[in-house]
């Protein structure tokens, strides 16, 4: 009975990303366009990928992201499981990463290991397979192949190019796992549910009884069980004044009610709706009803929008500086994470057009594709 996949996941479909805008659009001629920065992010299969780095965010409370350039003349964006890399930050500027490194068995069973720096790449490797993931400082040698030392690779643009998605941080340190406040209630619904499977199967068969019959005893003086319990065993007695009957079965509803309880619990704890963890759940009558019900939860997720929307925008300036050497500034644009019907949509898409919006515009917001858009518009 494990939901801790259902607040991760909660939280994880609305985090959506739509596109970047340039935030600086008329400073030059040469700012890369909306088509560009879309090749990019699809090159890299990222619309898939940045729902596995939510994932892993939310999961352990960080996730990473690397950017280079690849051999092809593109560059490449790599998600990478936050047991796998960490981050250094500047003392004095808590937001600026100093240095960065990430480590990873390789095919050969040796440890390698990459330092990141704002001029250089560091490349080591340990100078054996190791027994644990991780050998010793002093086991580490600099990378070489065939007999060429290999192991600094220049870093011209001057950004340690390791981006670090933390959850709910606080000023310098790591971030938090959603689950972290969820698993203690866990702990006590996983009892629940034993205890309701304990019960379950003691009342699975009917504890019977007799009363007003003789007993007989061993040679021990240890009484003998006058019946044996089975569908194929008949039970009677001489006397004409004998009893039987049987005990009632245990009441389940009791059980059922304190699981529901801790899912209650876990909803309270971490902002999940309710309806996550109880998906038998009734009783939202209308869109209103459930926005309102939503409304800590939305908070949370606009929460995560902002912080993870703000690494997302630097790992995609950081990847047009390494793929066209242009330094533009980008905005994270995120879908509405509150929850809209068809008809509200389209409700909210013609109020825009009243304010302004153009036919293109309305008919992009409205699910359209940029070119299907701009031919119903034109036409």
């Amino acid at each position: 009975m494990n939901l801790c996949p259902a607040i991760c996941d909660a939280v994880r479909d609305k985090l959506k990303i739509t596109g970047f805008s340039v935030e600086d659009e008329g400073a030059s001629a040469d700012i890369p366009t909306a088509d560009t920065i879309r090749r990019i992010w699809q090159d890299n299969r990222m619309p898939t990928r940045a729902g596995e780095v939510h994932k892993e965010v939310l999961k352990t409370g960080d996730a990473y992201v690397i950017v280079w350039p690849d051999a092809g003349g593109g560059v490449s964006i790599n998600p990478n499981r936050a047991s796998n890399c960490t981050v250094v930050y500047d003392a004095e500027s808590q937001g600026s990463i100093v240095r960065a490194a990430k480590y990873w068995r390789a095919p050969d069973g040796r440890t390698r290991l990459n330092l990141f720096y704002p001029d250089r790449i560091e490349k080591y490797v340990s100078a054996k397979q190791a027994d644990g993931w991780l050998p010793e400082a002093k086991e580490f040698v600099p990378l070489a192949e065939d007999g060429a030392d290999i192991s600094v690779v220049p870093n011209p643009f001057g950004v340690v190019p390791v981006f670090h998605f933390a959850n709910n941080a606080d000023i310098g340190l790591s971030g938090t796992s959603e689950l972290e406040q969820a698993i203690p209630i866990q702990d006590g619904l996983n009892k629940s549910v034993l205890d309701m499977l304990v019960a379950m199967e003691f009342s699975a068969f009917r504890q019977r009884w007799a009363a007003g019959i003789e007993i007989d005893y061993d040679d021990e003086g240890k009484p003998v069980a006058p019946y044996q319990a089975g569908i194929d065993h008949l039970w009677v007695a001489s006397n004409p004044d004998a009893r039987f009957g049987d005990f009632d079965s245990a009441n389940l509803e009791q059980f059922l009610k304190v699981k529901d309880s801790f899912r209650t619990d876990i909803a309270s704890v971490t902002g999940t709706p309710l309806y996550y963890l109880m998906p038998q759940l009734r009783g939202f009558p209308s869109g209103e009803s459930l926005r309102k019900a939503e409304t800590r939860f939305l908070s949370k997720v606009r929460d995560r929008q902002e912080s993870f929307g703000q690494v997302w925008s630097e790992v995609m300036s950081f990847a047009i500086l390494a793929a066209k050497g242009r330094r533009v500034r980008l905005v994270t644009e995120w879908e509405d994470a509150a929850s809209q019907s068809e008809r509200e949509l389209l409700e909210n898409i013609l109020l825009k057009k009243q304010i302004g919006i153009s036919d293109e515009q309305a008919l992009v917001e409205a699910g359209y594709g940029v070119s299907d858009a701009s031919g119903m518009a034109a036409g």
